[in-house]
């Protein structure tokens, strides 16, 4: 186990320590822009995997690269939908990593932080092949100032990874490892967990019963995936358009549309549900609605 900084900081150990420029990444689509971006930046292809409600289809990402020599994952809880791969999808991209020689790196954004029922068991519980590369963060189960993550590598990949985090890419300062570390140790972060699941779960249903009680037909409510809200926007809608405008009404959706490579990409917009107002919640749902309707593809 190697203590990172951040999410960011482990992708970027393990992208120099395999060695994979010019090589293909399935990507999950949707997926986050961000890491995707930075595979791009390691001089990787980027192969675009489509997820359905069992997770990534493994069998599309082998028929559209079967010889990729990576694959990343949020199996636990899909970014931005929300789903759970199934077990089987599990078992069938281990089994292509195996036979491919690649390895696959599961994104735990959330780790425990899954707001609707048990967090599921990670991917890299049930490989027996040293395929997986598990990456976890502190960013939303404490807070991303503290740029603290970890990454769990297979033995036989150990030395390499170390001499890399050591020599490019140095964890956070031992003072904010030791504190996390008394946090843990003491109890207080399975407390804070259990707090924390029970506020955000009820913020996001209100969130999503007030967002649901002034969209007009043809807009849709998803709130199970993450620490958001989704509203699905028609096709017609510029959903990055409209964000944009958001900001100056002290909003900050996020738009769903740069999460696709696909040309069939959906329209839509993160709510995040761990900052709004209680206060001004309604009055920001008409408006962010008004704005919806209001940026149309010309």
């Amino acid at each position: 186990m190697l203590v990172t900084a951040g999410f960011a900081g482990a992708l970027g150990i393990a992208v120099q320590s395999l060695k994979l420029e010019g090589s293909s990444a399935w990507f999950e689509d949707p997926g986050f822009p961000l890491t995707r971006r930075a595979l791009q930046i390691a001089g990787l292809t980027i192969v675009p995997v489509p997820v359905d409600e069992e997770g990534l289809d493994v069998r599309q990402g082998v028929s559209k690269a079967a010889h990729a020599a990576l694959a990343v994952v949020t199996p636990g809880q899909q970014a931005p939908l929300g789903m759970t791969m199934t077990l089987d999808r599990r078992r069938a991209l281990l089994e292509w990593a195996t036979r491919q020689n690649a390895y696959i790196i599961e994104d735990d954004y959330l780790g425990e932080l899954q707001l609707h029922g048990r967090a599921a068991p990670a991917l890299a519980s049930i490989d027996q092949d040293g395929r997986v590369l598990h990456i976890g963060t502190f960013s939303k189960t404490i807070s991303p100032a503290l740029r603290l993550g970890f990454m769990v590598v297979p033995p036989h990949l150990a030395q390499i990874f170390a001499e890399t985090a050591a020599c490019l890419a140095p964890a956070p300062t031992i003072a904010i490892q030791q504190a996390v570390a008394e946090f843990i140790s003491e109890g207080h972060y399975l407390r804070h967990l259990r707090r924390t699941k029970r506020l955000y779960a009820a913020r996001q249903q209100r969130l999503a019963d007030a967002i649901s009680e002034v969209a007009p037909p043809g807009y849709s409510v998803d709130g199970s995936g993450g620490l958001t809200v989704r509203l699905d926007l028609p096709p017609h809608c510029d959903d990055v358009a409209t964000a944009e405008r958001a900001l100056s009404y002290g909003m900050s959706p996020v738009a769903l549309f740069p999460w696709y490579l696909d040309t069939r990409a959906k329209r839509g917009l993160l709510l995040g549900v761990t900052n709004y107002s209680e206060r001004t919640l309604r009055k920001d749902c008409v408006k962010l609605i008004e704005l919806c309707r209001a940026s149309t593809n010309q």
